[in-house]
């Protein structure tokens, strides 16, 4: 526990700076963790990191984050983390042949999906960003309570598993308490700096963010199960892999973004 506490403190040390200055440092950063966590994805498959597939996903996601690097300096490249995915499918597809079938359809598929799911996730990180400093915080506000209330009040009163089959220490009450506490905080943080038109919005952001924040964290332990691993990875000590850190920030973000709440 001493361990896990130390880096977590550590970490926000180091990462909080990125997050308050934003510009190219941040989407380098954040361009850097969304490597990793492609990578630890394909390490779950056994997929080889520096086969033609995992190198072609890798060059397409600093494709796209190059050009939203350009994009915070105002000068936007007619390129899209869409665009790429449909490169990276018909090219995948053409390997498929090419090495005559010794790489599967679904090996093919699970490279595409995680480039997809990574990629999109982590730059829409970015994306939050250049909107202002006030949104990502906002955002990562709803994470950390979401967390925090749902381990307190799911340690202290949770009887029912949530999704035992999955996640066995997660509870319904646990699951309720992380919605109860995202919405306090946004609307505590909205009462000192006003994002939105009234609280109701607040309200439904915070709801729905907290929500798919723990349904994030889900997907990613199913991911785990699938492939019999306990963490995504080793990086930091105490917390496992990026994945593991990131998984509800990632899943979140794209659908506040596609509801435009973001």
């Amino acid at each position: 526990m001493k361990q896990r506490v130390l880096t977590a403190v550590i970490g926000l040390i180091i990462f909080i700076p990125f997050i308050v200055y934003g510009d190219w440092p941040f989407i380098l950063v954040i361009g850097l963790l969304a490597t990793v966590g492609l990578s630890e994805l394909f390490q779950m498959k056994n997929i080889t990191l520096f086969s033609f597939p995992a190198m072609l996903s890798f060059v397409l996601l600093w494709i796209g984050f190059i050009d939203l690097f350009i994009y915070s300096f105002l000068v936007n490249l007619p390129i899209n983390l869409t665009e790429l995915a449909l490169l990276a499918a018909f090219t995948l597809l053409a390997y498929i042949v090419l090495v005559k079938n010794h790489v599967t359809y679904s090996d093919m598929a699970f490279i595409l999906l995680s480039f997809i799911y990574v990629g999109v996730g982590f730059a829409t990180v970015i994306e939050t960003r250049l909107l202002g400093l006030d949104y990502i915080l906002f955002a990562f506000l709803i994470i950390w309570f979401t967390d925090t209330g749902a381990y307190l009040i799911g340690r202290s009163i949770g009887k029912r598993k949530l999704w035992p089959e999955i996640s066995p220490k997660k509870t319904i009450a646990g699951f309720n308490g992380g919605i109860a506490s995202a919405v306090i905080i946004a609307l505590i943080f909205e009462m000192f700096n006003p994002l939105y038109d009234n609280m109701i919005i607040v309200i439904l952001i915070a709801i729905l963010g907290s929500i798919l924040a723990q349904l994030g964290d889900l997907v990613e332990s199913a991911l785990k199960r699938t492939y019999g691993v306990k963490d995504s990875g080793r990086i930091l000590p105490g917390h496992g892999g990026i994945l593991d850190r990131f998984d509800s920030l990632i899943f979140m973000l794209p659908f506040l973004h596609f509801l435009q709440f973001l």
